[in-house]
């Protein structure tokens, strides 16, 4: 029976002290980042921002299907033609965010505004969510 030790810094199996240390490279894996948000309700609509610098109206998608709504964004990293990027702080290139909308959003009216890394979805609610006025006679 052989036990296997894993390098507690990639979690993948040990080098045998046979191999050379100039060899070994860590191993870099991208992540998925999950973008922060914040959510605020209105009388009409929930407004939903989500910070995702780096990522562009071309590199973003956002769904809503079966009362799910997705957001996913491509990190583009653009240089000028003469610079390369040597290394970066960043470990990911991609956010995804899920959400559970209820039925009280109209999802067909949801709208998106991307400025700056910054993403704004406006919620709609259904006609009958909506907070409303109710007039009090004396």
């Amino acid at each position: 029976m052989t036990n296997l030790k894993l390098n507690p810094h990639t979690q993948e199996p040990a080098r045998s002290g046979k191999e050379s240390h100039k060899d070994a490279h860590p191993v870099r894996r991208e992540q998925i980042l999950v973008p922060p948000v914040d959510i605020r309700e209105t009388d009409d609509s929930f407004v939903l921002v989500a910070d995702m610098p780096g990522v562009t109206p071309e590199t973003l998608q956002v769904e809503c299907a079966h009362e799910r709504l997705s957001i996913e964004g491509t990190i583009s990293a653009d240089l000028p033609e003469p610079m390369l990027s040597v290394d970066a702080e960043l470990r990911g290139s991609h956010y995804e965010r899920e959400f559970r909308l209820g039925q009280e959003i109209d999802s067909e009216k949801i709208k998106a505004e991307l400025k700056n890394g910054v993403l704004t979805l406006d919620l709609p609610k259904r006609g009958n969510h909506r907070v409303r006025q109710i007039p009090i006679s004396a």
